[in-house]
């Protein structure tokens, strides 16, 4: 079991130092990294109690590089934190062929299922496209903080609809070497978070297609309130 300090991962991923703090006050949209990494999402993720995600993936590209579809889930046990506000987490990925070492976060503000998602995309992705996740990592950072919309959404959760923020970004859309990519400068990625929603991570979306409409990639994480 290999322990995790949540902030260096994501201090690594966006090249910055991170913060817990709440997002902009409703009404007026936040900037897209500070509500995905730099706010508390787990002060309402009761202890005791699972957080479960659903994992999906698709590519219709033909030698199946990504291999064949994927359906499975990511679940996190969650505990007390030393500060009030803060968890431990028991982070288990996948099960079966696909498991991956179970990860123990301690003391964090942020979930970690959005940084675990991430990495595990973009290394697939990398070696699909014979690259280096470090260029997509940065592509998307820089996205995040300079080009991604920020809009309201509404999330329904357990029957009941409340407010939530739709984040998009596209970050190999004018890319430099774009030609090279093979159609996934359309990698358009979408997330919705909601801090009505335990560890606020509502969905994720990452999804490429063909200029004919084809699907080169979609790859998806699904918040699921009843999964325990």
């Amino acid at each position: 079991m290999r322990r995790l300090v949540l902030a260096a991962i994501l201090s690594v991923l966006l090249g910055g130092p991170v913060l817990a703090q709440d997002a902009a006050p409703q009404g007026s949209p936040p900037n897209a990294t500070a509500l995905l990494f730099e706010t508390n999402q787990l002060a309402n993720a009761p202890p005791g109690r699972p957080l479960t995600y659903r994992y999906t993936r698709f590519s219709g590209i033909d030698g199946a590089p990504f291999g064949p579809p994927v359906e499975d889930r990511i679940r996190e046990e969650v505990a007390p934190g030393a500060n009030p506000e803060n968890r431990n987490l028991k982070v288990e990925m996948f099960s079966g062929e696909r498991r991956m070492p179970t990860a123990t976060y301690e003391d964090v503000p942020g979930n970690p299922v959005l940084v675990r998602f991430l990495e595990h995309h973009l290394d697939d992705l990398a070696k699909v496209l014979k690259g280096n996740p470090r260029y997509i990592k940065n592509a998307i950072r820089r996205a995040l903080r300079e080009s991604a919309s920020v809009t309201p959404a509404e999330v329904e959760v357990e029957g009941a609809k409340t407010p939530g923020w739709r984040v998009v970004a596209r970050p190999l859309a004018d890319d430099p070497v774009r030609d090279r990519l093979r159609g996934f400068d359309s990698l358009t990625y979408t997330f919705v978070v909601s801090s009505a929603v335990p560890g606020q991570i509502v969905s994720i979306d990452a999804r490429a297609t063909s200029p004919e409409g084809g699907i080169l990639l979609q790859e998806t994480l699904t918040y699921e309130p009843n999964a325990g």
